[in-house]
């Protein structure tokens, strides 16, 4: 049955739906027009904060949600109402989240629909957009490995695919098959700015070309077509899994968010899309088929109505959120009941790098289904060959070569823990963190405090300079990290504490940074034991045990104290932190008020290291048994030079003892 209503452009084909279908449609189309009409009115009346109105592309939520089943994932944006309420989310605590109430998915520590939900299988967005695409990658990857023939779907705007992340991500699943449905709402505009000053080829679905992916062009305000057309599709994609990229044809009818307004819109656009709405069109190809009356119609919109008036009077009645500090904290990391394996003979003199591979591989036995990911770290064996012999054990499906894109592979992996399977990501080496910054800060730091989801990941950072690597090979940036809370970082100087550090991090459910020096990889060997064994994160090593000073470092600066102390065999504490999120602040303190001074020693240029907080952690709490000034010492204020002679000016190794005895002499 084809029939075009005669006040627009839509033509409804509804062979092979069902009446009985077809009015569920409507229902779901019609809910959240009528609640985001409620939504504008409370937003005027100042009991919402902000409301992005998705008002004329609701049969693009409402299509893609009926298409799929409830248990398999979907990735919404802002626009996307329909999507929670054709999920059946209770009103209330959607009504409770956009007000940050208790009911709500986030504690009121996030707004509007920046949450997730494991119960209704909704992973909302952040604020940049772009990432939701790798994180669906990670997810249908999960799926792919759990072989449960499901497939996620994803929405993002037009504008949202001049973002890098849109490339990675289509790029990823092209060459990994991944069962992802990539769902592009083109409305026509990027906030103000218009899809010609976006891009430059005619269709967004013309992309899929260059990815060797399957595109569609569905008309987004026609809700049998977005219905009937993804049904095919997704029906298709859990046989043959493979992504899709789907361009919806659509216009957003009011502002980017309600204070831009649509001026810059020509009046002559909004009255032509006005023309094709999809809930009015909807209607009257409803009636006109004899398919909706009229009491029937009247009897919908009273039972929506009421359900949304009741519902708000659940969520007004609610009282506003109460915490404390206490309870804020609680809620940064998930918690993790440690359980201690402890090492046991024999052991085997064996190098830093070893010992990384060994636990890396002990961990792959011991999580049958964790997986790893990086760049040549499969057939290669990772260019410090940590994981060489891996693929041949736990085969390509968990031992996964990526293609050059960080952002996307942490995201991926980011939705690989949402699917509950842990992964190690490898970072050829730390400097190219800066590629993949987003996910780690936005995603994996904020996600367990925000909505309860954590990320079981740990991204592996070979680091350091003394190898003569230049700037882009040589850094040592755990700073970056330290600084943002719901991450944990990691930083051993010797073999048995990496190998039993690094199981404790992937048995860990947080994210955790796990940097491994390199200069250290090659030259630094100890006697290591054989079996599989943990140790708890914020706990520091005594090493030398004095009276004169106490020295507090991590990673090669460990390595130049006890060369310093073996050269000129002063009395004083060195400490090595190990970990430097949790940081044991308990062994400084009480090494530092038995000793009277302190040195802290970086390898990282000394302004908003490492160096800075622990000085003042200890001149705040350990003032009144101070002898002298907290001393620190770091490298120069310089990005890290090539030549090895620069290299040597721009490390402190040199100039290490020469602060050792001032402090001590003071």
């Amino acid at each position: 049955m084809k029939t075009r209503n005669q006040s627009s452009n839509i033509q409804f084909n509804s062979s092979g739906v069902d009446q009985k279908q077809l009015i569920e449609l409507y229902k779901r189309l019609l809910k959240p027009r009528l609640i985001e009409e409620k939504m504008l009115i409370l937003l005027r009346q100042g009991k919402i904060s902000k409301w992005f109105s998705g008002i004329g592309q609701e049969a693009i939520a409402v299509g893609v949600s009926s298409a799929l089943s409830q248990d398999e994932y979907i990735l919404p944006m802002h626009r996307n109402l329909g999507v929670f309420t054709t999920r059946n989310i209770p009103l209330h605590r959607l009504f409770s989240q956009w007000q940050g109430k208790k009911s709500g998915f986030t504690k009121g520590r996030d707004r509007s629909f920046h949450f997730g939900t494991q119960e209704f299988k909704i992973i909302g967005m952040i604020s940049h957009l772009g990432p939701q695409l790798g994180v669906a990658n990670g997810i249908a990857l999960g799926n792919l490995l759990k072989k449960n023939n499901q497939a996620t779907a994803v929405f993002c705007g037009e504008g949202s695919t001049s973002e890098g992340d849109f490339h990675e991500a289509l790029n990823v699943a092209a060459v990994w098959k991944l069962p992802v449905l990539f769902c592009i709402e083109n409305n026509g505009y990027g906030l103000s700015t218009p899809s010609k000053e976006q891009f430059k080829c005619k269709h967004i679905a013309d992309k899929g070309i260059g990815y060797g992916m399957e595109s569609h062009i569905i008309n987004g305000n026609n809700i049998i077509e977005v219905y009937t057309k993804v049904s095919e599709i997704v029906k298709e994609v859990r046989k043959n899994p493979r992504p899709v990229l789907i361009e919806f044809k659509t216009f957003r009818m009011r502002g980017h968010e309600e204070a831009s307004g649509t001026k810059y819109v020509p009046k002559k656009i909004l009255k032509k899309w006005a023309l094709k709405d999809p809930i009015e069109n909807y209607h009257a190809f409803l009636k006109q088929e004899g398919i909706l009356t009229e009491k029937l119609d009247v009897l919908i919109k009273e039972t929506i109505s009421q359900e949304i008036t009741e519902h708000l009077k659940i969520a007004f009645s609610e009282e506003e959120i109460e915490s404390s500090v206490e309870n804020e904290l609680a809620d940064v990391y998930k918690h993790v009941n440690f359980i201690s394996s402890q090492p046991k003979p024999p052991t085997k003199n064996i190098r830093l790098v070893d010992a990384i591979s060994q636990g890396l591989k002990q961990s792959m036995e011991r999580f049958n289904d964790l997986v790893i990911m990086g760049q040549d770290i499969a057939e290669y064996g990772g260019v410090f060959k940590i994981t060489e012999g891996f693929l041949e054990q736990f085969g390509k499906e968990r031992v996964r070569n990526t293609p050059i894109c960080e952002s996307s592979i942490i995201e991926a992996a980011y939705g690989l823990s949402i699917n509950g399977i842990k992964s190690v990501v490898e970072l050829q080496f730390s400097d190219f963190i800066t590629s993949g910054f987003n996910p780690v800060i936005n995603l994996l730091a904020k996600s367990f405090y925000r909505w309860n989801q954590n990320a079981d990941i740990v991204l592996r950072m070979p680091c350091g300079a003394g190898v003569g690597a230049g700037p882009f090979h040589s850094q040592t940036n755990e700073a970056w990290f330290t600084k943002t809370p719901g991450l944990k970082v990691v930083y051993p100087a010797f073999p048995s504490d990496a190998k039993g550090l690094l199981a404790t991090a992937i048995e860990d459910e947080n994210p955790v940074l796990f940097f491994e020096h390199k200069a250290l990889y090659r030259s630094v060997y100890e006697h290591v034991p054989e079996n599989y064994y943990t140790i708890p994160f914020g706990k520091a090593s005594i090493l030398q045990e004095g009276n004169d000073l106490t020295i507090i470092t991590y990673g090669a600066g460990v390595h130049w104290a006890l060369e310093a102390f073996k050269k000129h065999q002063f009395s004083a504490d060195i400490i090595d932190l190990r970990t430097l999120q949790p940081l044991d602040t308990t062994t400084v303190f009480n090494s530092v008020k038995k000793t009277g001074k302190a040195l802290i020693i970086q390898e990282d240029s000394l302004f908003g290291g490492i160096a800075s907080d622990l000085s003042a952690l200890i001149s705040e709490h350990c003032f009144n048994y101070l002898d002298a000034p907290v001393k620190r010492i770091g490298s120069i204020e310089t990005p890290i030079p090539f030549a090895a002679n620069l290299e040597r000016i721009y490390l402190p190794k040199n100039r290490i003892y020469s602060v050792i005895k001032d402090l001590i002499n003071y």
